[in-house]
């Protein structure tokens, strides 16, 4: 169980903003954070691993306490056993991708992680390069890695994969759901895409102005009723066509194109660009814009 009782106040660009978080997270779940910019997403995750100190409050994981001020208790970032991947990667360019994760090694750890993390990763030709000649892609997977070498009992990912493309995200996305399921990881994302939210999360957090305004399944909170059917997927539409009484819609999902078909006055509020919600009742399809 993760327990978050934490303030702060912060400096935005709207003047002072108060920081007041009260969340329980349990372990080994998958929640994404969502929010403006400026809500104090990644302040969250800055003060769950120790990059900042929160003004008050405590951070307890797993029965241990992280952060207590009333006990005057601070656990440097070292004692935390967290994983925390930047948006920018935060890798060292004067190392290979081998000695990046081997650094993140703690003293008299085996190195068979760093060979586990390698080949989980499917980074095994890219093991004596130096991040310079690395894609973004490549880079983050590079960092996810690095993040994993502790085995960490909590997994901070702020926006890690706002910046590829699509084809990119989606392989990341299924490695991520992959690595939360092999190391049995709480993660705790931060994200501003609702597809990725559906894809990958089991829970979702929305904050604004530093306060939680909803909390919950992430198709209960994106879309405008919670869907039940034998399948759901997300994806992108890329095409449209008219067809009688009906649509044909082309879906992007991953790296596979699907064709949804649907009724016209259901179409006629859908555009091409948008990311969808597909989902099966009564042996029909829906499909419905992610907000």
């Amino acid at each position: 169980m993760i327990e978050l009782q934490l303030n702060k106040v912060l400096n935005s660009n709207h003047g002072k903003m108060h920081l007041e978080i009260d969340l329980r997270l349990a372990s080994g779940t998958f929640t994404a954070i969502q929010g403006k910019s400026g809500a104090g997403k990644t302040s969250l995750l800055r003060l769950i691993a120790g990059l900042m100190q929160p003004d008050g409050g405590q951070i307890e994981v797993d029965g241990k306490s992280w952060f207590n001020s009333s006990q005057q208790i601070d656990l440097p970032i070292q004692q935390r056993k967290v994983g925390y991947v930047f948006q920018d990667y935060a890798l060292f360019p004067n190392m290979s991708v081998g000695e990046n994760l081997r650094f993140a090694l703690s003293k008299h750890d085996s190195t068979s992680i760093v060979d586990d993390l390698i080949e989980i990763m499917e980074l095994g030709e890219l093991r004596n390069h130096k991040p310079e000649i690395l894609s973004g892609g490549q880079k983050q997977r590079v960092a996810l890695a690095r993040a994993l070498v502790q085995k960490p009992s909590l997994l901070l990912l702020d926006e890690p994969l706002s910046a590829l493309d699509n084809e990119i995200r989606a392989k990341l996305q299924q490695h991520l759901l992959e690595l939360h399921k092999e190391f049995n990881l709480t993660i705790l994302m931060v994200t501003h895409d609702n597809g990725e939210t559906l894809k990958l999360a089991d829970s979702l957090v929305v904050l604004e102005q530093g306060r939680v305004i909803e909390e919950g399944k992430p198709s209960a909170l994106l879309t405008s009723s919670n869907i039940s059917g034998k399948f759901q997927f997300t994806g992108e539409i890329v095409n449209m066509q008219a067809e009688g009484v009906i649509s044909i819609l082309t879906v992007l999902v991953g790296k596979e194109l699907i064709k949804v078909v649907s009724e016209r006055d259901e179409a006629e509020n859908l555009s091409i660009g948008d990311k969808v919600l597909v989902a099966s009742k009564a042996f029909n399809p829906i499909i419905q814009r992610i907000n």
